[in-house]
């Protein structure tokens, strides 16, 4: 009963507003920065929406000028550019025959010059086998060497042998 009196009277009444209203504002205290944050967020996302849609634009003007020379560019393609003959100057015959020259000793060549550019990843796997072959190879010096002054020595017993 107590409680139920002291919350009609207007001092208390006043105290539940007060409450009421510390409330909502924490409410609002705590939505506030969510606001903010999705203001932000969607504010950047039409920024760079309207990039997006300039360069799509750009794209689709560029495609519809593509389409309006679809024919010429049909065209283009289609004619053979190699059956045309080019007129040549005949001070500069002897010039175009030296290049072909050239041109055909370059393509002879060109099958070797192809064959060492593939052959260079292959070279670290060539430097190690060498490194082996040379350790191998001085190996084989020192047991020739020792192989040679045994045989010096037996040589000399040999000698001293037959002095005696």
């Amino acid at each position: 009963t107590l409680d139920l009196t002291c919350r009609r009277t207007p001092c208390f009444v006043k105290f539940s507003e007060m409450e009421k209203m510390v409330d909502m504002e924490a409410e609002i205290n705590e939505v506030q920065p969510l606001l903010l944050s999705l203001t932000k967020g969607s504010t950047l996302q039409f920024y760079f929406i309207g990039k997006k849609c300039k360069i799509l634009e750009d794209m689709n003007r560029h495609l519809e000028a593509v389409l309006k020379e679809k024919r010429a560019l049909r065209e283009r393609l289609i004619k053979h550019r190699c059956q045309e003959s080019l007129p040549i100057e005949a001070t500069f015959h002897k010039c175009i025959v030296e290049l072909l020259t050239e041109a055909v000793t370059f393509i002879e060549k060109l099958e070797s010059h192809l064959q060492s550019v593939r052959s260079i990843p292959q070279i670290p796997h060539m430097m190690n086998n060498m490194d082996t072959t040379l350790t191998k190879s001085e190996v084989l010096v020192i047991e020739l060497e020792k192989l040679t002054e045994q045989i010096l020595k037996w040589e000399e017993l040999q000698k001293e042998a037959y002095s005696n």
